[in-house]
């Protein structure tokens, strides 16, 4: 019954997924192992919408390892736990609560003796610029303290590319780039050679690098994302734009962003106008709540998924009403072509 649930709220999350995005591209499928102990390592840059995209999208059913605090409340701790979530625990959440984490390593290493996949933020926290930021020794423990555990086993780090177009915006368009996996058998695991995991976490740290859009410059971050979006890169494609970024941009000004501004006015009005009784709330009561804005994405896709099938019942309840079930089902047939017209075409 619980893996029916799950395969349910998958296919439920799975088709808002591919409602709320534009455009959803896959690249590296077949890097995927069918079976098997698999470690996903992904930048983070969309809270839990980077969750969602793997989850529904690697043809795997693996667990998560998610920071500790979101644990709190017995609740949302079943909830969690259901969604095969696991805590793990860094020094903020307090030097005395580390100690649990070797628990939580060991419980890593029996579920990839058992051939499961995990997935791991190896950045350790989430953050909206186009870079990749310092790695944390975490998935290192975990990998070394599994093969620690389990000489025999045969594990494998996939590192994972997420690529927003605009993270924060709406209609968004997004790709997932699957590396090829690092075979920990190939390498010397001794988790006592420093030299060994900071050798595994700059690996990594440069796969990923080449997986989605890396700006290094701190001080000249806001300069360079200006002239790509002056140039009108493909966000979507990591090569082509780290590429720019290193040979460097044409001068143009932001005449491109304008005139494609200028394009989307009137989808944007027409979209806001239809769905009025989801876009004002939205504006007014939850976007100005969001506390980061890298889950301004999660919350808009939460709210989505929980309201329109009302908003869309509602709607065929009232125009049956007033004049048949005919007038009912066009009406609702009509705005859901619209809107999916609107995500697939407006650009955000």
């Amino acid at each position: 019954m619980k893996d029916f649930i799950y395969r349910l709220i998958k296919f439920w999350i799975k088709s808002g997924l591919s409602l709320y995005y534009g455009k959803i591209k896959i690249f590296g499928l077949e890097n995927i192992p069918k079976n098997g102990p698999l470690f996903f390592l992904p930048n983070h840059q969309a809270a839990l919408m980077d969750v969602l995209l793997i989850a529904t999208h690697c043809g795997r059913k693996p667990f998560f390892l998610a920071r500790s605090d979101v644990f709190k409340g017995s609740f949302l701790k079943q909830i969690f736990t259901f969604l095969r979530m696991i805590p793990i625990y860094r020094q903020r959440d307090g030097r005395g609560s580390l100690k649990y984490n070797q628990e939580i390593f060991d419980r890593c290493g029996n579920l990839f003796g058992q051939g499961h996949a995990l997935v791991m933020f190896p950045e350790a926290n989430h953050n909206i610029k186009r870079r990749v930021r310092k790695l944390s020794k975490g998935f290192v423990r975990i990998s070394f303290n599994a093969l620690e555990k389990h000489p025999e086993l045969d594990l494998c780090l996939l590192p994972v590319g997420f690529n927003y177009i605009s993270n924060t915006g709406f209609p968004d368009r997004v790709a997932l780039y699957f590396d090829t996996g690092i075979e920990m058998s190939q390498m010397k695991v001794d988790q006592h050679t420093v030299k060994t995991a900071n050798g595994l976490k700059m690996l990594v740290f440069d796969r990923l690098k080449k997986l989605t859009t890396h700006i290094d410059s701190e001080e000249n971050y806001g300069h360079v994302v200006r002239q790509l979006n002056a140039n009108g890169v493909d966000y979507l494609d990591p090569a082509e734009t780290n590429e720019r970024i290193n040979i460097g941009f044409d001068l143009k000004s932001d005449f491109y962003e304008e005139s494609r501004e200028r394009g989307n006015r009137l989808w944007k009005w027409l979209f806001s106008v239809v769905n009025f009784p989801i876009v004002l709330p939205w504006r007014l009561w939850i976007k100005p709540r969001v506390w980061e804005p890298e889950f301004t994405a999660t919350l808009r896709f939460g709210f989505a998924l929980l309201v329109y099938p009302l908003y869309y019942a509602l709607l065929f309840c009232v125009a049956s009403l007033v004049w048949n079930l005919g007038v009912g089902l066009a009406l609702i047939l009509a705005l859901f072509l619209f809107n999916w017209g609107y995500v697939k075409k407006a650009r955000p």
